[in-house]
């Protein structure tokens, strides 16, 4: 690899070829098991690739077949077209984003959270070069079914990545470069899907991921602006209402955000199951509480005669590739709650060691540096508002009778995939007997009994 980060150098044509010829030299010798001839920390991949190749492996991609598609129906694709969330924001990528690439001979390509190509504009040529490799309109561009490529690399990275030349997996991907960035829902997290530009590894520009970055944060700045609108809507519906309750109550969004509250502290946002339906409901926060319909939202009445209701059993489901989940269940039922990648790292943590970690220790558990308590102590109070009755401190662990599953997935490379926290590298390592490529398939019997149950 080139001295200068691959993301940030200005490189010359020369420059570029170098690099292309220093990455298939690495590349090969990684999929090999062998240091690269020179045996130096500038041959080995970059760590969002190492890991992505490691994911991959995992997975059977050949690196020398042809990748085999089956793109969505015309009926399906339209359907998600429909259904996303992006389509109210193809405006704002389509100014940022076109005209940059079509004159720089790329295209512009959207997908969903699952890798599907909903949308792909820009180059004509570069488009019938795309086509060749099945990246049309519908495909899925996943790692496992295409290797490690910016799409695939950023659903899994939650963060934006530059997949150049043979970084990509598969050989025939090689003469291409590409940079994608996930987008999200501003109300909840959740990841939407990527907006990427792709295209020929010599025309590629070194400016090319900030600039799909930055448009990126513009979208989901366009969808802020959205949500706050809808909440002010909700805000003028729910205020008469609110005004004739006795008691405590709040008025929210289908996704917990607070419009308006009468007899309570206003939070910015109340944890809902994710389908929530009428009737009575057991929160975190606030115990048994009633569910009401409002237009465009609900009404939570709190009821402060069973606020004793608390948690008994916790689940952290943190198996799935891009998704996990946190389920408590007590006298009054069950309610999930969606985790962000960091949370699920934190509690995933804790989860190992039932007797609890310190601020400092947590730091160096997903940090590598035990000096960034601040951090860990924010994102822990974060987590508290919505599990208040789940987690305990002093030190940080689940609270004391709250019984704990841990669901692993069944290989331990797929441990939270997107994650680099030494804690979670450590998981994987000792689970797969060590730090070679591939890691083995499953965790060891006594891993997967020792994380069943706290």
């Amino acid at each position: 690899m080139s001295e200068r980060p691959i993301d940030s150098a200005v490189w010359s044509a020369h420059e570029i070829r170098a690099t292309a010829r220093r990455l298939a030299t690495v590349h090969d010798a990684a999929l090999a098991g062998e240091r690269s001839p020179d045996d130096s920390s500038a041959a080995a991949p970059r760590a969002v690739i190492g890991e992505s190749w490691r994911r991959v492996l995992s997975s059977g991609v050949n690196p020398d077949g042809e990748q085999s598609q089956h793109p969505l129906s015309v009926a399906e694709l339209e359907h998600r077209r429909q259904q996303s969330q992006l389509a109210s924001v193809l405006p704002v990528l389509n100014e940022g984003l076109l005209a940059a690439a079509d004159a720089a001979q790329q295209i512009m390509v959207v997908t969903d959270d699952e890798g599907r190509v909903l949308w792909r504009e820009g180059s004509a040529p570069v488009r019938r070069m795309a086509d060749r490799l099945g990246f049309d309109k519908g495909a899925d561009w996943t790692e496992g079914v295409v290797g490690t490529n910016a799409i695939g690399t950023a659903l899994v990275a939650r963060r934006p990545v530059l997949v150049h030349s043979a970084e990509h997996f598969v050989r025939s991907h090689h003469q291409w470069t590409c940079a994608a960035a996930p987008l999200h829902d501003p109300r909840d997290g959740r990841l939407l899907g990527t907006v990427d530009v792709s295209g020929p590894a010599h025309g590629f520009h070194p400016t090319t991921l900030s600039l799909v970055s930055t448009v990126a944060r513009l979208a989901e700045g366009e969808l802020r602006t959205r949500h706050h609108a809808s909440l002010e809507r909700l805000r003028s519906s729910a205020a008469p209402v609110l005004a004739r309750l006795g008691g405590r109550a709040l008025a929210v969004d289908p996704h917990g955000w607070v419009a308006g509250v009468t007899g309570l502290a206003p939070p910015d946002r109340v944890a809902l199951p994710r389908t929530p339906a009428a009737g009575p409901l057991w929160l975190p926060r606030y115990g048994m509480c009633a569910l009401e319909p409002l237009p465009g939202g609900w009404l939570i009445r709190v009821d402060r005669t069973e606020r004793e209701a608390g948690p008994r059993h916790v689940v952290l489901d943190v198996s799935g590739r891009d998704g996990w989940t946190l389920t408590v269940s007590g006298p009054a039922g069950s309610w999930s709650h969606e985790l962000t990648p960091r949370h699920a790292e934190l509690l995933f943590v804790l989860a190992s060691h039932p007797q609890g970690r310190s601020a400092a220790e947590l730091a160096q558990d997903l940090f590598g540096d035990a000096s960034r308590t601040v951090t860990v102590r924010a994102e822990l109070s974060r987590l508290r508002r919505h599990l208040g009755g789940v987690l305990a401190h002093r030190p940080y662990r689940f609270a004391d009778g709250v019984a704990v599953e841990l669901r692993l997935p069944a290989r331990p490379v797929h441990l939270l995939p997107q994650s680099l926290a030494p804690a979670v590298l450590a998981a994987r390592r000792d689970a797969a007997g060590g730090p070679g490529v591939p890691d083995g398939d499953a965790w060891p019997a006594e891993a997967m009994s020792g994380a069943a149950t706290q």
